[in-house]
């Protein structure tokens, strides 16, 4: 398998027209991975557009609005846009797979390798994952909540070089363009920076789910994973110029931290179930790469089992860390108050 891998997250407002689908868009898409796989790129592909491609199908006048009917015309829409899909690059001797992910499947740690097992066969096998979440059994607590954070998850899951995030703008802007004239865009930008934290808007446009805050966000979620985010707008050769490093769009430059699939789970995948309280020492100890002891422990909320996640937080509240306990919340009250035991192994613990 090729050393370099790419995530296109491709949105509604991209693929739709006056709610008809560009077959063109598709096109441009496929042959420049046709190209690009040529030189060695791998690519996975995460695709918005069921809902409106079902609402099209089912002849409604817009978008559906509640849970119910968004997975009606999901399940409708899914089966119509992957058939365009591979009907396209078919014609470009590309092959695809339909890949549903719900967020559920990455809560369970043998799922989440599994998951990431199954999209790097795909990609051994030269077949190019086309991923989209599963609405259809999806709840309001289950969804990504859009298919950025989405594609933001699929990168970590691929260890991706990159993640490009096509969408109707030219990159982020530090004012609406819409409202303010003299809006300046952003070329580059650090992934934890205060100012990409306040760029983040809480608005929603277009056909789909997600305004910019959702595309900001995913970025921060690459960038704390290493992988640097593109956030372009649509051309015919736009996946061509970001392989060539062209400076369109906004770049999010990523942590240079190399941080391991398993604590990647943990901070992205993994269910929390508690939470416990440390000191100072403790706070010190961890930002020094040490285990988490017993006797550093203040207080433990929220009852939960072995193996459970939890949080590490501050006696100010302050989230200091995630990890994966080795005892129950009972256990760990009793051990505080009589030895000196490791309650999160560092090997399960990732400082936040």
């Amino acid at each position: 398998m090729s050393n370099k891998t790419i995530v296109i997250k491709i949105g509604t407002n991209t693929l739709f027209k006056e709610d008809v689908l560009r077959d063109d868009v598709i096109d441009s898409l496929a042959v420049s991975v046709n190209e690009l796989r040529k030189e060695g790129i791998n690519f996975a592909i995460v695709t918005s557009g069921a809902v409106q491609s079902g609402a099209n199908e089912l002849n409604l006048s817009e978008r559906p609005k509640n849970l119910k009917e968004l997975q009606v015309a999901s399940a409708v829409g899914q089966v119509s846009l992957i058939n365009k899909y591979k009907e396209i690059f078919n014609s470009h001797q590309l092959n695809i797979a339909q890949v549903l992910i719900s967020k559920n499947v990455l809560e369970d740690r043998n799922q989440f390798i599994n998951t990431t097992e199954a999209l790097n066969g795909l990609i051994s096998k030269n077949i190019i994952p086309v991923i989209n979440e599963n609405d259809v059994v999806a709840t309001e607590e289950l969804k990504f909540g859009d298919n950025d954070r989405l594609s933001a998850i699929v990168s970590i899951l691929l260890k991706a070089d990159k993640l490009v995030v096509i969408t109707d703008k030219e990159g982020l802007f530090d004012s609406d363009p819409e409202k303010i004239e003299e809006a300046k865009k952003i070329e580059n930008i650090e992934y934890n920076s205060e100012e990409l934290n306040d760029l983040i808007p809480k608005s929603s446009s277009g056909k789909g789910m997600g305004g910019f805050s959702t595309k900001i966000m995913a970025a921060q979620m690459a960038g704390f994973s290493g992988i640097e985010t593109q956030i372009i707008s649509w051309s015919p050769n736009c996946i061509n110029e970001v392989v060539k490093d062209s400076k369109i769009g906004t770049i999010i430059k990523p942590s240079k931290k190399n941080i391991k699939l398993k604590k990647l789970w943990i901070a992205f995948g993994m269910t929390i179930d508690g939470e416990i309280v440390i000191d100072d020492g403790a706070i010190e100890a961890l930002k020094a790469d040490a285990s988490l002891l017993s006797k550093g422990v203040i207080n433990v909320n929220k009852s939960f089992d072995e193996n459970s996640g939890v949080e590490v937080k501050s006696s100010e509240n302050e989230l200091i860390a995630r990890g994966v306990v080795n005892f129950s919340s009972k256990e760990i009250q009793d051990l505080k108050e009589t030895e000196n035991t490791v309650v999160i192994h560092k090997d399960n613990l990732l400082i936040l």
